[in-house]
């Protein structure tokens, strides 16, 4: 995802819900965008994911890389790197996995940070920890080719 322009969508995923977070145009700030639910046992919800895609234009995608403390992959990363050659099989856009360590833990503090609660808003948070995790990329890759 070289060139510095068009939308990038951030999916930070998760076993029950998955947050999306888009940017702008210019790679440069990213914003909270959805938060899609996947009910126990059934698929991710790729149908969800490829329509947003389409309607903002976005011309790369991040996701996230769970790993684990130290660095390792375990169950979790094996999953992200699955969905994110699924997202690129069915989307035809590049698509690339970013180290999403303490994305989730960082996104609560922030929201713990503004004076808000974060019960009842695990919708939010999921949106939030992929604007963080995209933020992280955005600014890691400026002025980077990726």
């Amino acid at each position: 995802m070289t060139g510095g322009s068009g939308r990038l969508l951030g999916v930070d995923w998760g076993e029950r819900r998955i947050g999306l977070a888009l940017s702008d145009e210019t790679q440069t700030l990213a914003q909270p965008l959805a938060t899609l639910t996947r009910r126990t046992g059934k698929r991710f919800p790729m149908r969800q994911l490829l329509t947003l895609v389409e309607r903002h234009a976005v011309t790369g995608v991040v996701v996230g890389l769970p790993l684990d403390p130290d660095g390792g992959e375990g169950d979790a990363a094996s999953a992200a790197r699955t969905l994110a050659a699924a997202i690129a099989q069915h989307s035809g856009k590049p698509v690339a996995l970013w180290d999403e360590r303490l994305t989730t833990a960082r996104a609560l503090n922030a929201v713990r940070d503004m004076g808000g609660t974060t019960r009842g808003r695990k919708d939010g948070v999921d949106a939030l920890a992929a604007t963080v995790l995209l933020q992280h990329y955005l600014d890691a890759k400026r002025g980077s080719a990726l």
